[in-house]
């Protein structure tokens, strides 16, 4: 079964089940980084289903978004900030050009460099796709109050520095 020595990984020395209990003294309660995997996966699944409608994938739909705060990045740029590899980002880059979504255009001082940009279409696309995963994270932290949102996020947002993943504070 696909994923399940990577939740293994997770569980590891945690007796009892993925649930676990309520107590996290008793051993039995999942590891944050259990959590964090789990939610990666859900998320991920959810933001996929809610993409499909409009013919794109979580990473066609990061690479859009990232192009939408920083235009005119190189493909190498483009695979750090979306998390996959180079390899990947040039196949992402390629269905996205096909379709009309983005243009690139060599650099002028560096013409090996391709430049990536949204087009108008792209901006269109990305704008509807916003919303759909707007409704996933929505229904995400509906429990939530306002409160433990900003919490969530500052947690997260730390735990993302801390690992040296980026979105370092400017």
């Amino acid at each position: 079964m696909p994923g399940a020595d990577a939740e293994t990984a997770y569980l590891r020395g945690v007796p009892g089940s993925p649930q676990g209990s309520a107590d996290p003294s008793d051993g039995s309660y999942p590891t944050i980084l259990y959590l964090v995997g789990r939610v990666d996966r859900v998320v991920r699944r959810a933001i996929q289903d809610a993409l499909k409608a409009r013919g794109l994938s979580v990473n066609q739909y990061a690479t859009l978004s990232v192009l939408d705060h920083r235009s005119g990045l190189s493909n190498a740029q483009l695979a750090r900030r979306a998390l996959v590899s180079p390899q990947s980002m040039n196949e992402v880059l390629l269905g996205l050009e096909e379709r009309g979504l983005v243009r690139r255009r060599a650099h002028p001082d560096h013409g090996r460099i391709l430049q990536t940009q949204l087009t108008a279409k792209g901006r269109k696309v990305l704008a509807g796709c916003d919303e759909q995963v707007q409704s996933v994270e929505a229904a995400m932290v509906a429990g939530m109050s306002a409160a433990e949102q900003q919490g969530f996020r500052d947690a997260l947002l730390r735990s993302v520095r801390a690992l040296h993943g980026g979105l370092e504070a400017d």
